[in-house]
């Protein structure tokens, strides 16, 4: 028999507050609890001092109601109001400050644009200067055969004096070129 189980059946048999059915029959009242021994290693066989019981109390709390204390209620949804007031601020900075750091990042990426296509049309206007080059143009013509245009040749096709008001459309001369051969 252990220590512990010898302490059960002692403690039912002279208790004078246990029940009668515990004292007429100390086996059948057991005592629900742990026992462990003081001391440093649990491999003795001998006790180290006093030994430790803990009794396994059942408690019914089916019959109490919760007070509900307004002032306490009043407080949290204080502290909720404020703490979500808190986050919500919190996160408008932080969309305020990634928007801003989005938008440096579009404006860069928009002057690195404006500046290639300022090259881009700065190199267009330097090949469209050479391209409407007179001796160029005069140097192709040349190579295919074609001659400076003579006087009498070309006719000016709109040869109305009017006003530099709106036009309508008006069937007119046309010019016509001749080439001498």
């Amino acid at each position: 028999m252990s220590a512990g189980q010898w302490l059960a059946d002692n403690w039912a048999a002279q208790n004078w507050f246990a029940p009668d059915a515990a004292r007429a029959n100390p086996a059948s009242a057991r005592v629900q609890g742990v026992y462990s021994p003081v001391g440093k290693s649990r491999r003795n066989a001998c006790w180290v001092g006093t030994p430790e019981i803990y009794f396994a109390k059942n408690i019914d709390n089916s019959r109490l109601v919760k007070v509900t204390d307004h002032q306490r209620t009043r407080e949290m949804a204080m502290f909720s109001a404020s703490v979500a007031s808190l986050f919500l601020l919190v996160m408008i900075y932080a969309f305020q400050h990634f928007s801003s750091i989005e938008y440096g990042y579009k404006t860069e990426a928009q002057k690195k644009q404006r500046d290639e296509l300022s090259e881009m049309n700065r190199s267009l206007r330097l090949e469209e200067a050479a391209l409407r080059d007179p001796e160029r143009i005069d140097i192709l013509a040349k190579r295919m055969g074609l001659d400076s245009p003579q006087a009498g040749q070309l006719q000016n096709l709109d040869s109305s004096t009017e006003s530099t008001g709106p036009v309508m459309a008006r069937v007119s001369d046309v010019a016509v070129i001749t080439l001498a051969n």
